[in-house]
């Protein structure tokens, strides 16, 4: 599967996750979350450079419940919670923010 922006093409798996995590760019985020009927917040951005931090770090995309943890430590409990990132991701905040972050899917996801 694939996409294309200005001209170029990505590559995706069949879950629609980026083949190659050094094609990523914002650009690649927007349409992504474009196709879910998602306007990328303030927020929702946070989230993203989080997780592309985090994989930076531990070569490894987080399960939910890490997730939550982990932006609770950084970013306080108010957004280190489950209801707040189901706000911004309804379709699972690790799997959908981690495909918008052009990371693969998290491991323990179905």
């Amino acid at each position: 599967m694939s996409f294309e922006i200005n001209g170029k093409t990505y590559e995706t798996d069949e879950e629609g996750y980026l083949a190659d995590l050094a094609d990523w760019n914002p650009e690649i985020a927007g349409h992504m979350a474009k196709e879910d009927d998602c306007d990328l917040s303030e927020n929702h951005w946070e989230v993203i450079n989080f997780l592309r931090e985090y994989y930076d770090q531990y070569q490894i995309a987080p399960a939910v419940r890490v997730l939550t943890k982990a932006i609770g430590k950084k970013l306080g409990k108010d957004k280190g919670n489950s209801k707040y990132l189901y706000e911004l991701f309804p379709y699972g905040p690790a799997k959908q923010a981690c495909k918008y972050a052009g990371l693969p899917k998290p491991t323990g996801c179905v």
